[in-house]
């Protein structure tokens, strides 16, 4: 007979190697501090879009990681950045004759996305050494944590490696540079919320009580994967401006799926999922439809299992906030792009990430069950209390 074990109170359970990592208390810290790291990354998110949306983002033409966060100080110092920047072909072709007071504005937004990922590189940095000598979490943790620290330095080249891209021809950042930009920080994004979850949602569950089917958990995982596909797909949207272009709903160009022809005339055939206005819209629309039919399946399954209330929730939540994120995006097409709906539509793109990010994290977590060691030193201490009680399975 096969028995499912909860640990007793009185179970000693293994601990780890001693002087390994601190108590439950000191976990959580850090899940706390990293959902703190998480909430900046979502802000910084929004500056991004914010500074793309304004046309700022070229405003700054130098990379100065240090000594670049003190701004112009004086009349001269601004008068010499503005010089700088009518050097560009964008004050050439788009903004000639713009006003020092103009220049002063878009220069504030991207030295503000600039100063914001300076923070949030110090605000992880610190806290995690502090944490790292306090030995307040495990080797899997740090190792997870100087990964994410690492993702973070590279984010901050590839974020001047878009800007270079648009100093010496075009009047705009490379679209290709631009969506690795936003998906790589979406990727950070989703990797301090999984950790952080792991390190506060272990501590309120017992993994080992929770059988989670496996259609469910693949099928959680393929909606995170398709919601960071859709902000990558979105980016080049952004990039290529195509919103702009093909702004009417339910239909594109006339019809709901346009000719091959039109969607397939760049050569080689590749260069139309990157380049083609249409192609990039069209398949934007496509992932969005295929994510929220998604997302709807798997919310009946997960509510239709129902061994567990807590995956029915977050399969739900998931659902509507796809469902929330797909109609911004219909009005704010419809609108051509204005500022305030471009920047809702981006932030509830984030709320779409986290959710589905959290609901997968907890869904793994709870189909994880026990390491064979914990399971074994577990059944041997109830069998001591208990000599009738069967193994585990």
């Amino acid at each position: 007979m096969t028995v499912q074990w909860q640990p007793s109170a009185d179970v000693a359970l293994p601990q780890a190697r001693a002087g390994t990592y601190k108590p439950a208390s000191a976990t959580r810290t850090v899940g706390v501090w990293l959902m703190c790291v998480a909430a900046l990354v979502f802000a910084m998110v929004l500056v991004g879009g914010a500074t793309r949306l304004t046309e700022s983002g070229l405003s700054i033409v130098e990379w100065k990681p240090v000594t670049g966060v003190i701004p112009p100080l004086g009349e001269a110092d601004w008068q010499a950045e503005f010089a700088k920047y009518k050097a560009i072909p964008q004050y050439e072709r788009l903004n000639r004759g713009m006003s020092l007071d103009e220049f002063k504005t878009i220069y504030w937004w991207e030295w503000s996305h600039r100063l914001l990922g300076r923070v949030i590189g110090a605000l992880f940095l610190l806290p995690f050494l502090w944490f790292l000598w306090r030995r307040s979490f495990d080797r899997r943790t740090g190792f997870a944590l100087a990964g994410i620290f690492a993702l973070g330095a590279v984010q901050g080249a590839v974020g001047w490696w878009m800007v270079a891209s648009g100093l010496a021809e075009r009047v705009s950042v490379s679209q290709y540079r631009l969506a690795f930009h936003l998906t790589l920080a979406c990727m950070i994004y989703v990797a301090l919320l999984w950790a952080a979850d792991r390190l506060l949602f272990a501590g309120a569950a017992q993994p080992a009580a929770r059988v989670v089917p496996r259609r469910l958990r693949w099928s959680a995982g393929a909606l995170l994967a398709l919601a960071l596909l859709q902000i990558y797909l979105g980016a080049l949207v952004a990039g290529l401006r195509a919103g702009l272009i093909f702004n009417t709903w339910p239909l594109i160009d006339g019809s709901f799926i346009p000719s091959a022809v039109d969607l397939f005339f760049a050569h080689p055939l590749w260069r139309n999922f990157f380049e083609n206005t249409l192609t990039v819209q069209f398949d934007h629309r496509m992932v969005a439809y295929a994510l929220c039919a998604l997302a709807l399946v798997h919310a009946v399954d997960a509510n239709l299992y129902g061994r567990d209330k807590q995956l029915a929730t977050g399969a739900g939540f998931v659902l509507v906030a796809v469902l929330a994120q797909a109609s911004i995006g219909i009005v704010t097409l419809i609108h051509a792009a204005p500022i305030e709906l471009a920047l809702s539509h981006q932030a509830v793109a984030l709320v779409v990430l986290a959710a589905a990010t959290l609901h997968a994290a907890r869904t793994f977590a709870g189909s994880a069950g026990v390491s064979p060691a914990l399971s074994a030193a577990v059944a041997g201490a109830e069998r001591q209390r208990n000599p009738g009680t069967a193994s585990p399975r």
